[in-house]
């Protein structure tokens, strides 16, 4: 149980940097709609979405094609806020999430639109309790800069057979290509129903990061990344087909502020 003392601060100011419940559609002026769209094709990589008077309804549809053949069974529809990719053919880009293989199948113009190297996002969702889906986010190093700049901060990931009365999620570091960081990821629980809304929060820099919910500290891990990051939404089929269709959860909104 978390105590009083374990309770988030207060966002900086009034006003966020960044502020969107996606009354007004998907803003391309701060959303990509696909997922690491670099190391896949577009058919694949594309999100299925609705709007929705609560906010954005991410799906699953029935006829969605895996996002990559290598990676199947495996689909996904993601928000993302930015993306770096090197020329056809290469290795480079955002989120090298295998450790070799990868090849960048798709051009893709370098776009960084929202990534803070520090500060603090809100961000209210309701989990999917669909088979075999997970709902996401994290921050990923947009590797623009350096490869090295590639680690994440996975602010939760809600398996949906991890969601009822008291649910479940993993939330930490993951350093990925990063030597200057170690993975550090736990399973957090949390009292209350995640299909539900409910509020996320990361706070870092300067060498912490504080991960809560609905108020309370979760986490709090002695290490940040220091570079630009972008932030993931997403939701994931993992498995074989089955069910019924189509598989969803809702981002109702994102805020952000600076240091």
């Amino acid at each position: 149980m978390l105590e009083p003392h374990d309770r988030l601060p207060d966002p900086p100011r009034t006003d966020p940097v960044f502020d969107d419940d996606f009354s007004r559609d998907v803003d391309p002026a701060r959303w990509i709609a696909h997922y690491l769209p670099h190391w896949s094709v577009p058919e694949r990589s594309a999100a299925r979405y609705s709007t929705r008077p609560e906010g954005l309804e991410l799906r699953i549809d029935e006829d969605q094609l895996d996002w990559r053949p290598e990676d199947a069974p495996l689909r996904v529809s993601n928000l993302q806020t930015g993306v770096f990719a090197g020329p056809l053919g290469s290795a480079r880009g955002t989120h090298r999430h295998r450790p070799d293989g990868l090849v960048v199948r798709t051009e893709t113009p370098t776009r960084v639109m929202f990534a803070p190297d520090r500060g603090r996002i809100d961000l209210t969702v309701s989990a999917s309790t669909d088979r075999a889906c997970m709902l996401a986010a994290w921050l990923v190093g947009t590797e623009h800069s350096s490869p090295d700049d590639s680690s994440e901060i996975c602010v939760f990931e809600i398996d949906a057979d991890a969601v009822g009365e008291s649910s479940r999620a993993r939330s930490g570091i993951k350093a990925h290509h990063d030597r200057r960081l170690r993975t550090d990821m736990a399973e957090v629980v949390l009292p209350f129903d995640a299909s539900r809304p409910h509020t996320w929060t990361v706070i870092w820099g300067e060498g912490k990061t504080i991960i809560g919910c609905e108020g309370r500290v979760l986490r709090r891990v002695a290490q940040a990344p220091d570079y630009p990051m972008i932030l993931l939404i997403d939701l994931f089929e993992i498995g074989p087909a089955g069910g019924t269709y189509p598989k969803t959860a809702t981002i109702h909104r994102v805020r952000a502020w600076d240091h």
